[in-house]
């Protein structure tokens, strides 16, 4: 299908800035040459990389500053814990690069980079050697979804689409655009926190998010803030210039042992993003992929640092659903009680399952779905549903 082309007189001002990327712990004076060899063994494992601009927000006095914990290798990731495909994304990719899991929405993994390695990445396995699932070139799922009428929403994930070329994510936008039941696109990257810079001198990105982000047909920017210490005036003014051209920011993250873990950050995080236009989304529970255990915050005390979270701050700071994506939906947890865990599906891929109510044995040491046992009793009906959110708080 042939793209949209931008006028030709909307061409590239000046390049984007570039940030110097680092691949190699060897290039990071502030680690001392004992913890290079050390932290290698991981890098042979899953791969390290950086920008200088997102290596100044650290705090190298503090061995536990959240934002080293986010980027830079640790021993902990060699633990012998969980999977490399969490959730079961094979078995929802219907070709190369192209993922079904719900009706409505489809995802094109179109880029195998991103602007910084984050340590927890649920999806670590496309940086691997033997990685083969992502594409650059999208054809055969542009053709999929032409064909799909019921495909409203195309996810462009990966890897990090804003990492490509602004000429080539423009290409792909403007192909999606000539489809015509595809009414949202959505680009899902942190490349605001790992180099604003590389974004905001973009003109040609600018171009062609102003040019496909309509009235009727939005572009919207799924950011990926983690910590508050992200949102540097660069990464607010990355955010105000996406606004400016029309796209609509949101906010989604998982909640991290030693980033984001404690009520106060977290509120300090969602209602910041609020204050500058990209309120929370999806506040996720960690996939448990493998080296991802020194991450792990069990589903109990992560939902009480969640409702906590949310006991601080406006409506809009207060939007975040706080979910699991799990092999058979996206499940919300919504309560939890001295007796149980109580969630719904709030998508799911068997149709039967959607909007059920789940309710489950407390389990104050179980991290995911599949170590939770199913409540003997039926789970509760929607209006008998216990009030167990968040009270209403100061501003």
């Amino acid at each position: 299908m042939p793209s949209l082309p931008l006028d030709s007189s909307e061409s590239l001002v000046s390049p984007p800035a570039r940030a110097r990327y680092l691949r190699s712990l060897r290039q990071l004076p502030q680690l001392s040459a004992g913890e290079q060899r050390e932290l290698e063994r991981v890098t042979r494992e899953y791969a390290f990389r950086v920008s200088d601009y997102y290596l100044d927000l650290i705090d190298w006095s503090d061995p536990n500053d959240p934002i080293r914990r986010l980027i830079i290798p640790q021993l902990g990731e060699l633990n012998e814990w969980g999977q490399l495909d969490a959730s079961n994304e094979k078995a929802i990719t219907v070709a190369k690069g192209v993922q079904h899991k719900y009706p409505h929405t489809v995802l094109l993994l179109c880029n195998e980079v991103c602007g910084g390695y984050c340590r927890y990445c649920f999806r670590k396995r496309l940086f691997m050697n033997d990685a083969d699932e992502t594409t650059r070139d999208v054809s055969e799922g542009i053709r999929y979804i032409a064909a799909n009428p019921n495909v409203t929403n195309v996810l462009l994930t990966g890897g990090d689409p804003l990492m490509m070329s602004s000429r080539h994510l423009a290409d792909i936008i403007g192909r999606l655009r000539a489809i015509p039941h595809v009414r949202i696109i959505r680009i899902g990257s942190k490349m605001p926190a790992f180099d604003p810079h590389r974004l905001l001198e973009d003109e040609l990105l600018h171009t062609c998010l102003r040019k496909y982000s309509t009235a009727r047909k939005r572009i919207y920017l799924m950011a990926h803030f983690d910590h508050p210490r992200e949102l540097t005036d660069a990464a607010i003014d990355c955010i105000d210039a996406f606004i400016r051209d029309g796209v609509i920011c949101v906010n989604q993250c998982p909640l991290l042992r030693g980033i984001n873990d404690d009520p106060v950050v977290l509120s300090d995080l969602f209602r910041e993003l609020s204050f500058i236009g990209c309120p929370p989304y999806y506040l996720f529970q960690g996939r448990p992929t493998a080296g991802n255990e020194p991450f792990r915050v069990p589903i109990v005390r992560a939902w009480f640092i969640f409702r906590d979270a949310l006991r601080i701050g406006s409506g809009l700071a207060r939007r975040a659903r706080f979910v699991m994506s799990h092999a058979t939906g996206k499940i919300e947890l919504v309560g939890v009680d001295s007796r149980y865990i109580y969630a719904r599906y709030h998508r799911a891929h068997d149709p039967a399952l959607r909007g059920q109510f789940l309710r489950y044995e407390r389990n104050d040491e179980a991290y995911w779905l599949d170590e939770l046992t199913p409540a003997g009793d039926p789970a509760p009906a929607a209006d008998e549903f216990p009030d167990t959110g968040a009270a209403d708080g100061p501003e």
